[in-house]
């Protein structure tokens, strides 16, 4: 395969360049830009160069579906645009921002929406460019969440929050700069040359990382000798086995990076033992609002903590990040305004997870009602942000992961949680994953399970699932199931194709008749 490429000293040169293209048509400090772009040297120049005027980043993956790509920009209330051609085609169709936007960038050849191309911006200047200093308060990114769990939401990044969330990474995951990374994940690929690492942009489609052809990610990493992959678990899932099927060594991998959802062990397992004797693979834990907030290395999930997850103990995600602190409040869907250590509950038991520190983002744009669901104003005057998820600490210092507090079945006799209780059964051999959904009101609901099968499993259909029932009657958190139901393929997310779609799961449920 023939690459293009950029050198440390060719993005510089050609970002300061565009910087003084944009600050000539009314791109400056402050100016918010929503970015629709491709992975590719352009990206790579053009958001650096947006740095470098002190503008705002708007992103919004548009994977999300381009009319709800279009809400969130009539949120975010961007002045600039700056996208492919096909963005500007659903821009004008779907009439996206047109009261706001008023200056229009294209990476590729323009239509007849005119504007500017990044050629027609390029200004090579005799210096290099005066990079805006802005304060630490300052504005510098509106990073929409997937919408994965609720509509997508603006969150507010300030220029310490991505100055926090560097040092953390570089201090926790010890990267070198003569590192090459894959980052199948575009937001995390803008990291690699503040960290000093060379970024390899992976031939796929990053709105569908399921998808991607894991022969393609194998001849990147061989090509360049990539030593860092960052990906989601459908990614490394697939990559691990492709690597096992073929016989497949990667012995340049030396540290592999998976967010966006619980790893299974059996997906660690596989690509340990494809890389690196020596390699660390990190499953680091946060949200769009909080990144990172833990980390764990598969050696101890692989040698200690998956036999609490194989119990439901939940999923192990590790210690918390230099600096962050994490809490357990009591589970309640109601707003909280001011911290009090009055709402944690005792040590070990399962409540909500809040979050604490230089990584934790303080707002959502244009959203008083979500800030008032996810905030809590501390002392220091900083907002602990609540995660939206369940947890518990152990003795450790160590969090455990038990799901999303909107996902808990809330039957008659209790909550039960749903990553806890499918750790039991993802142990099965024929299970590839579970997912435990409620069907009815809150505080009488059903607990149903469904099962995705292996594609190459021994057992299927009636015979997996009868095997699933007896394991549930074996284990009191799965005693309450009353349906175990076999799934041809659970919905995921469109960001990191990972997180299961457990309400779309509970409404399948709820139309198939007992």
């Amino acid at each position: 395969m023939r690459y293009a490429h950029l050198t440390f000293r060719q993005l510089e040169d050609a970002s300061d360049a565009l910087a003084r293209g944009l600050n000539r048509v009314g791109i400056t400090e402050g100016t918010r830009v929503a970015l629709l772009v491709r992975p590719s040297l352009d990206f790579f120049s053009l958001a650096f160069a947006l740095a470098k005027t002190g503008a705002v980043l708007v992103v919004v993956d548009p994977g999300i579906g381009a009319r709800r790509v279009g809400r969130c920009l009539d949120e975010a209330e961007p002045e600039a645009f700056a996208g492919i051609p096909l963005a500007h085609v659903a821009r004008i169709g779907l009439r996206w921002s047109p009261k706001t936007i008023r200056t229009l960038v294209t990476v590729g050849r323009k239509g007849f929406w005119g504007g500017h191309t990044l050629a027609e911006l390029y200004d090579p200047g005799d210096e290099p460019y005066p990079i805006v200093d802005p304060a630490p308060d300052t504005r510098a990114g509106i990073f929409f969440t997937s919408g994965s769990t609720g509509p997508p939401k603006g969150v507010v990044y300030t220029q310490d929050i991505f100055n926090a969330q560097i040092d953390f990474m570089r201090e926790r995951f010890q990267f070198e700069g003569n590192e090459t990374d894959l980052p199948t994940f575009p937001p995390f690929a803008l990291f690699d040359p503040a960290l000093g690492l060379t970024a390899i942009v992976p031939d796929m489609d990053p709105s569908n990382p399921g998808r991607a052809d894991p022969a393609k990610l194998v001849e990147a990493i061989r090509d360049h000798g990539v030593t860092q992959l960052f990906g989601s678990p459908a990614v490394v899932d697939l990559l691990g086995r492709y690597a096992e099927r073929h016989q497949i060594s990667l012995p340049t991998v030396q540290r592999v990076l998976s967010a966006g959802a619980p790893v299974r062990p059996d997906v660690l397992d596989r690509m340990v033992r494809a890389i690196h004797a020596d390699a660390q693979f990190y499953t680091p834990y946060g949200a769009t609002e909080a990144l990172p907030v833990t980390a764990i290395e598969s050696r101890e999930i692989l040698r200690e903590t998956r036999h609490e997850t194989a119990k439901g103990g939940g999923v192990c995600v590790g210690r918390p990040i230099t600096q962050v602190s994490v809490q357990i409040i009591g589970i309640t869907d109601e707003a909280i305004d001011t911290w009090s250590d009055d709402l944690l509950v005792p040590s070990g038991d399962v409540g909500e997870i809040v979050v604490h520190g230089p990584i934790v983002t303080q707002a959502y744009h244009g959203r008083p009602e979500a800030n008032a669901a996810a905030k809590i104003r501390h002392e220091s005057g900083r907002f602990l942000h609540r995660m939206g998820d369940l947890g518990r600490m152990d003795e450790h210092g160590r969090l455990w992961f038990y799901g999303r507090k909107a996902h808990r079945v809330r039957t008659a006799s209790g909550d039960l949680f749903p990553v806890a209780c499918e750790g039991i059964v993802n142990e099965h051999p024929d299970v590839f994953r579970s997912a435990l959904v409620g069907v009815g009101p809150a505080g009488a609901q059903e607990p149903v399970l469904l099962i995705e099968a292996e594609t190459d499993a021994k057992k299927t259909g009636t015979f997996l699932e009868e095997e699933v029932r007896a394991l549930c009657r074996d284990h009191s958190p799965l005693q309450q199931v009353t349906r175990v139901l076999l799934h041809a393929g659970f919905p995921v997310d469109r960001r990191h194709n990972a997180k299961i779609d457990r309400p779309a799961l509970a409404e399948w449920v709820a139309g198939r008749t007992r």
